[in-house]
C-alpha cells in the first residue's frame, strides 16, 4: 500500500495517465500540488504568462495530438483567466481536462481571498466538472476527468481542488484506477445499421452529390476511411473550416471548404446538390448562411456522434448518430455488397458543372503584387505553403489572416490546421503554437496571425524564451483590425470606428528583447529570401513582420442572410 498526499496523488496520476508536459502558472490555492510538481520529473511543467495561454496551449497539443492537454491554474483570478480557453476548447470539442485550485473547503462560500465559484462560472462551457471533497477521491475523479473528456464528443473537463484537499500532511492510499464506469455517462458507439443502409440507399441513387467532412473527422481519426469513401464512389468532397485536412485539398475530387468565406466550386456544389452526406460537421451558422435557403433540392444524411447536433439547425432525412469510424466502416461494407454499383460516368454531368464553376475563378482570386507595390497577405500564405511543401503544422489567431490561410495553404493531412473556429478567439493562435511545437519538436509549425491578435499572447514571448520553443511567426500586419475593417467598409459605409491600429510597437526590437530573431518585410521582392531564411534557422523563433495591403478583403463572401450560392466574388462581382 502506498500513501501519498492529494497533491503528490495528482502527480503521480498524471504521470501514470502517461502527461508529459502540464501548462500553467503557480498562486497560492495551488501551492501545494506545485510543490509536488516540484519534487518529481515525470510530468514536466510549463510556466506560461498568462493563464489563458495555458489553455491555449494545451488546446494546441491536443488539436494536434489526439490526446487530452491539461492545464493546472489557482484560484480566482487564476481560474477565471482560463475561462476563454475553456470556452475554445468547448466550442471546437477539444480534450481538455483544467486543474484549478480552490480556497480551503471551510471558507468556500465565505468570500475569502481569490475564490471563485469556478465550477459555476464555467458550467456553460464544459463537458463536465467535479470538486474533490476528499483526497482518497483524486485518482477515480480524475480518471472519470480524462475518460470523459476524451470519449463521445470530446470536450474540457474542470476539476475544483481545495486547497486543504492537497495538505501535504494528509496522506491516503494512492492507486491508478484502471478502469471507469459511470451509470449516467455512456457514450455513444456504433450507429444504427437500419439507417446506415437508408444512407447507402441515396448515395447510389444520387446524381448531384456531394460529401460534407467536418471536425468530427479529424477529432475521431477517420480521415483515411472518409477519404477511402470519396474515392469508392467519385462524389465531390467538401469540408467546414473546422474539417480542413480530413480529405487531401489537393485532390482532384476536393472542391475547397464552404461557408461564409468557402470556395465558390463549394458552395456552389451544396447549394445544388440533390445529395449532402454530411459526417462530423453541425452545420453551424458560418457554414450554412440562411438555413431556411439552404440545399433546397437536397436530401441530408447526418452522421454526428453527438445526437443534440443533428437536426438542431438543418432537417435531415437520414440522422444517424455513432462514432464517425464505426458508420464509415459499415458504409464501406455496405457498399462493397451492394448489388446496385455506380456507373463510371454516373456523374459526368456532375463533374463537368463543378469543373466549369471551378474554371470560372480560375486566376480571378487577386492580384499579386508587384516589385515595389505593397504586398497582398494572399501571396504571403502562398510563399509560406511553398517554402513548407504543404507539410507544416500551421496555427492561426482570428480574422482575415485566418481565412487567408485557409483557402491558400492547402492541407493533405489531418490534424495540421490548428485554429479557433466556433468561438473565434484572438489571441489563441500563439500559445496553440507553442503547445504544437513543444511536443512536435521536429515537425516545422508555423503561426499566422495579425498584430491585433499577436498582442494578446505576445508576453509568450518570454515562455519561448525560457523553454525554447521555435515556432515561426508570419504577422500579416495591415496596421488594422482586418476583418473589422472589412465589414465596415461593406456595411457602415466605410466608417473605420476603432479598427486601424495606431502606436504599434516595433515589432522587430520588441521580438528581439526577448532573445528572438525578428524580420520586417516591406517589399514583395524581398518576401521569398526572408522566409527561406526563417526557415533555415531550426533553433530559433523567428518573427516576420510583413506589411500587407491594408485595403484586402477577404473573397469569396457570402452574402447574409442568402443562401450559399449567394456570394461576393470581389469588391465589384457577386453572384
Amino acid at each position: 500500500m502506498e500513501l501519498l498526499s492529494g497533491a503528490d496523488m495528482i502527480t503521480r496520476f498524471l504521470a501514470d495517465e502517461g502527461v508529459e508536459y502540464i501548462y500553467g502558472y503557480p498562486g497560492g490555492a495551488a501551492l501545494h500540488i506545485y510543490d509536488a510538481i516540484h519534487r518529481q520529473d515525470k510530468v514536466n511543467h510549463i510556466l506560461v504568462r498568462h493563464e489563458q495561454a495555458a489553455t491555449h496551449m494545451a488546446d494546441g497539443y491536443a488539436r494536434a495530438t489526439g490526446k487530452p492537454g491539461v492545464v493546472l491554474v489557482t484560484s480566482g483570478p487564476g481560474a477565471t483567466n482560463a475561462v476563454t480557453g475553456i470556452a475554445t476548447a468547448f466550442m471546437d470539442s477539444i480534450p481538455m481536462i483544467v486543474l484549478c485550485g480552490q480556497v480551503a473547503s471551510h471558507l468556500i462560500g465565505e468570500d475569502a481571498f481569490q475564490e471563485t465559484d469556478i465550477i459555476g462560472v464555467t458550467r456553460p462551457i464544459v463537458k463536465h466538472s467535479f470538486t474533490i471533497e476528499h483526497p482518497s477521491d483524486i485518482p477515480m475523479i480524475l480518471r472519470k476527468a480524462f475518460y470523459i473528456a476524451t470519449t463521445g464528443r470530446p470536450g474540457p473537463v474542470v476539476v475544483d481542488i481545495p486547497k486543504d484537499m492537497t495538505a501535504p500532511t494528509e496522506k491516503y492510499e494512492y492507486v491508478f484506477p484502471k478502469k471507469v464506469k459511470m451509470r449516467s455517462y455512456t457514450p455513444v458507439g456504433r450507429g444504427h445499421t437500419g439507417q446506415i443502409k437508408k444512407a447507402v440507399e441515396l448515395i447510389l441513387k444520387a446524381k448531384r452529390p456531394i460529401l460534407y467532412g467536418g471536425g468530427g473527422l479529424v477529432l475521431g481519426g477517420a480521415s483515411e476511411l472518409f477519404t477511402q469513401l470519396a474515392k469508392k464512389l467519385n462524389f465531390p468532397v467538401t469540408t467546414s473550416l473546422m474539417g480542413i485536412g480530413a480529405y487531401p485539398q489537393t485532390d482532384r475530387q476536393s472542391v475547397g471548404w464552404l461557408g461564409m468565406h468557402g470556395s465558390f466550386e463549394a458552395n456552389q456544389a451544396m447549394h445544388h446538390s440533390d445529395l449532402v452526406v454530411c459526417i462530423g460537421a453541425r452545420f453551424d451558422d458560418r457554414a450554412t448562411n440562411n438555413v431556411s435557403k439552404f440545399c433546397p433540392t437536397a436530401r441530408i444524411v447526418h452522421v454526428d456522434i453527438d445526437p443534440s447536433s443533428i437536426g438542431k439547425t438543418i432537417r435531415v432525412d437520414v440522422p444517424i448518430v455513432g462514432t464517425a469510424t464505426s458508420v464509415l466502416e459499415e458504409m464501406l461494407a455496405l457498399l462493397d455488397e451492394s448489388k446496385t454499383q455506380l456507373e463510371p460516368d454516373a456523374l459526368a454531368d456532375w463533374w463537368k458543372q463543378i469543373d466549369a464553376w471551378a474554371a470560372s475563378r480560375a486566376g480571378r482570386i487577386y492580384e499579386p503584387a508587384e516589385p515595389g507595390e505593397t504586398m497582398k497577405p494572399q501571396q504571403v500564405v502562398e510563399a509560406v505553403w511553398k517554402a513548407t511543401q504543404g507539410k507544416a503544422y500551421v496555427v492561426t489567431d482570428v480574422g482575415q489572416h485566418q481565412m487567408f490561410a485557409a483557402q491558400y495553404y492547402k492541407f493533405d493531412k489531418p490534424n495540421h490546421w490548428i485554429t479557433s473556429g466556433g468561438l473565434g478567439t484572438m489571441g489563441f493562435g500563439f500559445p496553440a503554437a507553442m503547445g504544437v511545437k513543444l511536443n512536435k519538436p521536429d515537425e516545422e509549425v508555423v503561426l499566422i496571425t495579425g498584430e491585433g491578435s499577436f498582442q494578446m499572447m505576445m508576453q509568450e514571448l518570454s515562455t519561448c524564451s525560457q523553454f525554447g520553443i521555435p515556432v515561426k511567426i508570419i504577422n500579416l500586419n495591415n496596421q488594422s483590425l482586418g476583418m473589422v475593417r472589412q465589414w465596415q467598409d461593406l456595411n457602415y459605409q466605410a466608417r473605420h470606428a476603432q479598427s486601424y491600429m495606431q502606436s504599434l510597437p516595433d515589432f522587430k526590437m520588441l521580438v528581439e528583447s526577448y532573445g528572438h530573431v525578428a524580420m520586417k518585410v516591406e517589399k514583395a521582392e524581398d518576401l521569398d529570401a526572408a522566409i527561406e531564411k526563417a526557415f533555415a534557422m531550426k533553433d530559433k523563433l523567428v518573427f516576420l513582420d510583413v506589411y500587407v495591403d491594408p485595403h484586402e478583403h477577404v473573397y469569396p463572401m457570402q452574402v447574409p442572410q442568402g443562401s450559399m450560392k449567394d456570394m461576393l466574388l470581389s469588391k465589384t462581382e457577386r453572384t
